[in-house]
């Protein structure tokens, strides 16, 4: 467990949604809304046994009749594919809204890697997204390459930077990033479909974009009318596996 060689490599969340705190207090509070029963199940895919203790919170009341679904989805590509977009979500077909992105980059390239921009293809659009973003900075609320006299990590309830790791320790050769950007105030709402990408797009020394070919991972959340199937298949422990 690289984590024990570097105990100050930690960065807690304090966000609307999603609060990550000391001694691995992991806190979730997106509704999850349900009808006739819930299940909910919790795997451990370590090499060993470990200590869980949990809380869930609920309360059964009446809900209207369209009453959307909470989802979740993770993907992950290592390493991106040259030129080719990096696909957050796919494949969800019905009337809902999305509500949130983490993401999670590795750069495996030298310079600035964030330049790539989040593409919102919503009811049928082809070539052209609802909504493009205009860098991957940007959509997670910072600017210029979150550069302040180096890069500074933000914690907000919607969006932040919340982790900065730097290649300055033992196997750690690479930056890494982790960043959240929750849509609770500002949904965005599909009636047919959605699908959201982002490009691996950084930027050369000379000057030009630079495709790149990174490490990068996500979870997405929406809701939607009826119970998504077109998950893609989970990643096994190995696949996990950051190095």
């Amino acid at each position: 467990d690289y984590n024990k060689q570097r105990p100050d490599n930690f960065s807690t969340v304090n966000s609307q949604m999603v609060c990550v705190n000391p001694a691995r207090g992991l806190n979730c509070f997106w509704e999850m809304p349900f009808y006739k029963r819930i299940k909910i199940t919790l795997e451990n895919i370590y090499n060993s046994q470990v200590n869980c203790y949990y809380q869930i919170d609920y309360v059964l009341t009446s809900l209207p009749d369209n009453c959307a679904y909470f989802h979740a989805q993770f993907r992950r590509e290592n390493p991106t594919k040259y030129k080719v977009p990096y696909t957050i979500l796919d494949n969800i077909q019905g009337r809902g809204h999305y509500v949130g992105t983490y993401l999670y980059w590795g750069a495996n390239s030298n310079g600035w890697w964030g330049e790539g921009e989040i593409k919102f293809y919503l009811d049928g659009d082809k070539e052209f997204p609802t909504i493009c973003g205009t860098g991957t900075e940007d959509y997670f609320g910072g600017a210029y390459n979150f550069d302040v006299g180096g890069y500074k990590e933000y914690c907000t309830p919607y969006m932040g930077l919340s982790k900065a790791t730097r290649p300055d320790g033992l196997y750690y050769s690479q930056q890494r990033f982790s960043m959240y950007r929750w849509h609770v105030v500002d949904p965005i709402y599909f009636k047919k479909d959605i699908r959201v990408t982002i490009q691996a797009l950084g930027w050369r020394s000379a000057g030009g974009y630079n495709p790149l070919k990174d490490d990068i991972s996500s979870v997405c959340y929406w809701y939607q009318e009826g119970i998504c199937q077109t998950f893609p298949k989970f990643p096994n422990e190995i696949e996990l596996e950051i190095n």
